[in-house]
């Protein structure tokens, strides 16, 4: 299919890597590749791998294009990239800001992007494997492309939009994830796995000296990044090693210089020590007085 002007300008604008995964043959393997060159290959990474601005949804049923479209007049994907072999196709929704995948700070808006990416696949029964990594690329002549909005969307439209028509997920559904989780949900899953082990990690590292150091630093990154490849290694299909990379460089960031148990640890463990000792102090205390009483009423009866 022959791109338009405005279509190419559209798709510009809205496809962001710069470096990107391509391939004209998935079997033959996926190589990153300059972006211009990439635009020549039938198949793309869809999103760079710090940032998520595309949601695609893989709709393998052969009336695709229909699903897509059908009764969501004011959220119609911008685009849906369809093989004319068989029908199926990929269904594309950009955002107005894109959702970063690497800062600690910004999970939680992650978290939403993966739950609103699992409402649009239910809207059209799309595939619950499709990992969202690779896509269909709309600017190739093996595909037929339909560009059906230019309109730029927020999470919290489109969420709106899947609560009315009944397709978002209950806030279970991002716990239940956890055990097969795909697309931005791998993301999520080995981070919120992570960042629960890496504090009690930290606070292991941080007991070898009163004040952090560079060898605790380096240290503990390197744990950290290990963990994180062991987690990543455990799904079907891993995450790309520098995304991988990115999530634990986020978690030791966020920890080394935010987290009171690296920032404080001598200060907290001995402030701990305090406190302990201070309530096992009160609570001897208080036996004590019990005793003193228990004897007092003893005599008080044995003189009555």
């Amino acid at each position: 299919m022959t791109l338009t002007m405005r279509d190419a300008q559209t798709w510009e604008q809205m496809w962001l890597p710069l470096w990107p995964l391509a391939s004209d043959d998935l079997r033959a393997g996926i190589y990153r590749t300059a972006r211009k060159d990439a635009r020549g290959k039938r198949y793309i990474e869809a999103n760079p791998r710090a940032l998520s601005n595309l949601l695609v949804v893989d709709v393998d049923h052969e009336d695709a294009l229909m699903r897509a479209l059908w009764d969501r007049h004011d959220w119609l994907p911008n685009a849906v990239v369809e093989n004319p072999a068989n029908g199926h196709a990929h269904a594309v929704w950009a955002l107005a800001e894109p959702v970063t995948r690497t800062e600690y700070a910004q999970r939680k808006p992650l978290a939403f992007a993966a739950a609103v990416t699992e409402g649009l696949r239910r809207s059209v029964d799309g595939d619950a494997a499709y990992s969202g990594l690779i896509t269909k690329n709309p600017e190739h002549g093996s595909w037929h492309t339909s560009w059906t909005s230019d309109r730029l969307y927020s999470l919290g439209e489109l969420a709106s939009r899947l609560e009315e028509a009944g397709h978002m997920p209950a806030p279970a559904w991002r716990r239940s994830r956890r055990q097969n989780p795909v697309g931005l949900g791998r993301n999520c899953s080995i981070f919120e796995t992570a960042r629960h082990w890496a504090y009690r990690e930290a606070k292991r590292i941080r007991q070898r000296h009163e004040h952090a150091t560079a060898e605790d630093s380096r240290d503990y990154y390197a744990a950290v990044l290990a963990h994180v490849h062991e987690l990543n290694a455990a799904f079907s299909e891993p995450l790309p090693a520098n995304e991988a990379r990115d999530i634990a460089a986020s978690i030791h960031r966020w920890v080394t210089t935010r987290f009171y148990g690296w920032t404080d640890a001598r200060t907290v463990q001995q402030a701990s020590l305090s406190t302990l000792q201070a309530a096992r102090g009160r609570q001897s205390g208080a036996k004590r007085r019990n005793a003193v009483e228990e004897r007092a009423r003893l005599i008080v009866g044995e003189d009555a």
